[in-house]
């Protein structure tokens, strides 16, 4: 079956259904399917990949020379490279995933892409966080506009929290609850910190809307802190890069149940346009290594099952190599999802290289 990145996203919102790839049979869901589905206990933990990954050097036809021919200095070499099936493999910068992998519960979507791309970092992040066609402005994020058709859930700490850098993306827009943070310690004394005003009648809209936002503040912080004080211990070690602390705090808040059914991460270097072959592999590698730990804490705490990962970028990288020994804005894509319910393997279909 091909994927676009609508149908992509589709599914994406019904991450709390079972989860069948490849060969999917739900992949078709209207959005009031998709909103109904939201309100399960599932999680949807968003990994987006800043600046555009290199899509042919990460899920790689090892057996096309066409590959080779596009990539003389950047190629990735065949003993790097974990095969996966249908003369296609894994850069072993990867290799932490290879159990995900090998217990079926992680699926590469291949070729993942919307028609007319644009190639502007700006335009097309927001075209595919918006869930937008490329000649269509929309303001809402599309998991902001599933939250919204569903019923509001009032036991919710939040509807999104965003972890780190990166803006609020798909969950911005409307009356979307969104929770910014770097470290759930801080962000709770920094909301203690803040002083209650009080309400009075003649209130103007603007100030009722800033008191409202305090209200979802404390309270968010409330619930966070006091989930997180009685979560178990998974004893899982998480890598000390930025985005391994990253997958830690979503760990915590998952292992914990704060009530929250999305969680975005960001992990930012990918506008690989110089000095690919040293640069790249070394983000895979952190990308791995803190989504491996992810499903090991994931795992140990029972969690696992209700929690599907999805990275996304705002496009890949063409297929030529340029003379920096990097690569320049593409357009298709791969991306992976990992979680209990999903049905490992390829999916989609592999760009063609001519």
């Amino acid at each position: 079956m091909e994927f676009d990145r609508r149908s992509f996203l589709k599914l994406g919102g019904a991450a709390c259904l079972p989860l069948m790839f490849p060969g999917v049979r739900t992949w078709a869901l209207d959005e009031q399917t998709a909103s109904r589905a939201a309100l399960g206990d599932r999680i949807l933990i968003l990994v987006e990949l800043q600046g555009g990954n290199d899509g042919l050097n990460t899920v790689i036809p090892y057996r096309d020379e066409r590959y080779k021919e596009l990539r003389p200095k950047i190629a990735v070499p065949d003993s790097k490279i974990i095969a996966l099936g249908n003369h296609l493999g894994m850069n072993d910068a990867l290799s932490p995933l290879a159990d995900a992998w090998e217990a079926g519960e992680a699926s590469w979507i291949l070729g993942l892409g919307y028609p007319q791309p644009n190639r502007s970092h700006f335009r097309s992040i927001e075209i595919w966080e918006t869930g937008s066609d490329s000649d269509e402005e929309l303001r809402d994020g599309w998991l902001s506009r599933l939250i919204q058709g569903a019923a509001r859930d009032p036991g919710r700490a939040a509807d999104g929290i965003v972890l780190g850098g990166g803006d609020a993306g798909p969950f911005y827009g409307g009356s979307t609850r969104v929770i910014h943070l770097d470290d759930p310690v801080s962000f709770a004394r920094q909301a203690r910190a803040v002083p209650d005003i009080a309400r009075g009648e003649d209130a103007r809209k603007a100030l009722r809307h800033l008191l409202d936002v305090q209200k979802d503040v404390k309270r968010a912080a409330q619930v966070i802190e006091e989930k997180r004080a009685g979560a178990p211990k998974h004893g899982v070690k998480f890598p000390t890069t930025r985005f391994g602390k990253r997958c830690e705090i979503a760990a915590s808040l998952v292992t914990a149940a704060v009530p929250c059914p999305l969680i975005k991460l960001s992990h930012g270097g990918f506008d690989t346009h110089t000095d690919q072959p040293r640069r790249h592999p070394r983000l895979l590698a952190e990308l791995a290594a803190g989504l491996a730990a992810l499903r090991k804490a994931l795992m140990a705490s029972g969690d696992w099952d209700r929690v599907l990962i999805s990275t996304y970028s705002e496009f890949g990288r063409r297929a030529r190599e340029n003379g920096n020994q990097g690569t320049d804005h593409g357009t298709a894509a791969p991306h992976l999802w990992m979680g209990g319910q999903v049905k490992g393997g390829l999916a989609g279909a592999q760009p063609d290289l001519g």
